[in-house]
């Protein structure tokens, strides 16, 4: 899907250091930065969602080391 993406001239200006630093275009540096992100979010809301179930999961046990 294109899409047209439009930064603040400083952000700009670090990508293409980074991009120039790496020897790939901003295109190729915009790729990596979204897929590393999208990652992360993807694996924080897999451990959140983890952890929910552990709580419930162990909803007693916790209640009762609570008032131990």
């Amino acid at each position: 899907m294109a899409m047209t993406v439009r930064l603040p001239a400083e952000l700009d200006a670090r990508l293409e250091a980074v991009a120039r630093a790496r020897h790939v275009s901003k295109h190729a540096a915009l790729l990596e930065a979204v897929t590393r992100y999208t990652d992360t979010e993807s694996k924080t809301a897999r451990v959140l969602e983890a952890i929910d179930e552990i709580g419930e999961q162990y909803a007693d046990t916790i209640k009762r080391l609570e008032d131990a």
